[in-house]
């Protein structure tokens, strides 16, 4: 269990009776033990649903749809279009 032997889970028992004391950690081994218990079943849970839907999801594509037309690559890149021409200045 979680790697730990006889010998040390007796030491922390010892350990937590000490500070918590005699009366509180019946009360804590209860609640620790549910919680463990629910964390458990919530893995199963999905551990069950990541079986049941199969292969998992593919990302999507988030392909470029390539331009054929002369008239579609213009309107891709409008800035092609509309840009100044530089005017020669020789003084």
């Amino acid at each position: 269990m979680f790697g730990l032997g006889f010998g040390e889970l007796i030491l922390i028992l010892l350990i937590a009776l000490i500070f918590i004391g005699p009366k509180k950690l019946p009360e804590l081994a209860k609640g620790l033990g549910k919680g463990l218990r629910d964390f458990q079943n919530a893995a199963k849970g999905f551990s069950d649903q990541m079986q049941d839907t199969g292969e998992p999801t593919k990302p999507e594509s988030h392909e470029v749809p390539k331009l054929t037309d002369a008239s579609q690559q213009k309107e891709a890149n409008p800035s092609e279009e509309h840009s100044p021409r530089k005017e020669d200045h020789h003084s």
